[in-house]
């Protein structure tokens, strides 16, 4: 059985592993250390599924394969193969040469669709957190965001029953016409999950 120290182990290794591999990257419209984007996931995965060590390792490191360096066979000598297969099953597989942007959303959306409910979960998790940058800071991306999130939740219904309807809400609200900057106790929400996540150590 893992203990509470080896459970801890595994987060740090992820953080430090998923802090090294996104370097000095800066998420695109607030200029932020792309980690945070990361822990904001990991946080909320904290909250709504618990203190799965394997889950909020996997959270971390969702994007590492999609946006680094890193490959599957890297990943694979320092983690184990749960949290291994849930990054992959996370991570995108559509490739320029696939199509335009429709054509590879639709390879993607059908990639998460045959992933498992935890998979499924982390990246309802990631959905809620890219959905309140891109709404604010690029309205005329978010035209084209907000309709793939609106299709891709069709396959996301086995995620975190809280997660997927605070998702839908949030699309909904765009569709409605109501302005997610007015959601400022989600936002909050979000954020106080990558300072949780912070405090957990």
């Amino acid at each position: 059985m893992t203990n509470a120290v080896d459970k801890i182990f595994v987060e740090d290794q992820a953080l430090v592993f998923a802090t090294l591999a996104h370097g000095d990257q800066r998420r695109k419209y607030t200029n932020d250390p792309y980690i945070r984007h990361p822990c904001r996931v990991a946080g909320l995965v904290r909250i709504y599924l618990g203190n799965d060590s394997e889950l909020i390792a996997a959270a971390l490191l969702h994007d590492v394969i999609e946006d680094t360096s890193v490959t599957l066979a890297q990943l694979e000598l320092f983690f184990s193969d749960r949290v291994v297969r849930l990054v992959q099953q996370l991570t995108d597989v559509s490739r320029p040469e696939d199509g335009n942007r429709a054509v590879r959303k639709e390879l993607d959306r059908q990639h998460i669709a045959k992933a498992s409910p935890e998979a499924k979960s982390i990246k309802l998790a990631d959905l809620i957190d890219n959905a309140f940058s891109i709404v604010e800071f690029d309205p005329s991306f978010a035209k084209v965001f907000m309709k793939e999130k609106r299709a891709l939740l069709e396959v996301l219904t086995e995620g975190d029953a809280r997660l997927l309807s605070w998702a839908k809400a949030i699309v909904d609200d765009y569709y409605d016409g109501s302005e997610l900057g007015d959601r400022t106790e989600l936002w909050d929400f979000v954020r106080e999950a990558e300072d949780g996540f912070y405090d957990a150590y």
